[in-house]
């Protein structure tokens, strides 16, 4: 992977976006207020894909008919942006089928977190970046509304500068490098793939939702493993929403204890309980990208020198 990503260009009004869905099926009808933001305040024409009404299973149709839902908007140079309107599971038992030929003559920002880790992670390896943000479907629930505005400045090229609270597990410090990382099962998963993300000298973030502690702590062993933690630059752990211990024998740590544990003989930066993950504050993401994390005992700043 490249040390410098390409940029797609940033939204204008009246731009063409599309919005379909990669992996697990939805209710068409929770895309209403995403609909109602992108077309009436963010003032873009959206393309919707057939895959936003259709069901095979637990999916948003067939494999073949999600990947060329994505195909098609790839290779339109009219769309400028995609949005995965939810994730769950299956972008990545299609991705490596999807040509990128024509989207590389005309980049195009791709949106989405948790299962879209695994397209986010192909396009990192192609050499572009790509928005872990909020997704159409989240749109309209309640406390969303600064994610979604963090995701219209990353989308229109606004400066982004985040800053946060401290954690009592943070361990304070300055890092510099190219943004990458997502859902910590995801990363896993990604592992010897063309989904597999390039760390060296980079700032990962990480976040999960409903993963048993035992789990979390297996896949932190396989990025360790994978040699994935060692040559960081800095490591941003976000949201481990909804997780559950075992019913009987308990496993002895929290998510943090839990990670604390794989990155103590590590000296970089890490960051915790930073807004990203599934929960209303999930602040946009532009991975690809270089940043800069500042940690004190007073405060948390993430910047990104440019736009």
């Amino acid at each position: 992977m490249k040390n410098t990503l390409i940029k797609p260009p940033f939204l204008q009004p009246h731009d063409r976006v599309g919005i379909l869905a990669m992996a697990s099926k939805l209710d068409y009808d929770l895309l209403q207020p995403a609909f109602k933001i992108l077309r009436d305040e963010w003032q873009l024409e959206v393309v919707e894909g057939a895959s936003l009404r259709a069901q095979y299973r637990q999916f948003a149709g067939t494999d073949a008919q999600r990947q060329q839902d994505f195909q098609q908007m790839l290779d339109d140079p009219s769309i400028k942006a995609i949005f995965s309107a939810r994730g769950g599971y299956g972008s990545s038992r299609f991705i490596d089928l999807v040509s990128f030929r024509k989207f590389k003559q005309a980049p195009k920002w791709v949106v989405g977190f948790s299962d879209i880790t695994a397209v986010h992670g192909r396009i990192q390896q192609l050499g572009y970046e790509s928005l872990h943000a909020t997704m159409p479907k989240l749109f309209g629930n309640e406390g969303n509304e600064e994610s979604v505005e963090t995701l219209r400045k990353a989308l229109f090229g606004e400066s982004l500068i985040y800053q946060t609270a401290p954690h009592h597990f943070n361990r304070q410090g300055t890092a510099q490098g190219i943004l990458t990382g997502g859902n910590l099962c995801l990363l896993a998963h990604g592992l010897g793939s063309r989904s597999e993300i390039d760390t060296r000298g980079k700032i990962l973030f990480i976040e999960d939702v409903e993963e048993a502690l035992y789990n979390i702590d297996r896949l932190m062993v396989q990025l360790k493993r994978a040699n994935k933690l060692k040559p960081l630059a800095g490591l941003i752990v976000g949201q481990f929403s909804e997780s559950r211990d075992n019913p009987e024998a308990s496993f002895g740590k929290t998510e943090y204890e839990i990670i604390a544990e794989h990155v103590a003989d590590y000296d970089f930066p890490v960051c915790y309980n930073f807004p990203v993950g599934h929960t209303a504050h999930n602040w946009a993401m532009p991975v690809g990208r270089l940043a800069a994390l500042n940690m004190t005992d007073q405060t948390v700043v993430l910047t990104f020198p440019e736009p």
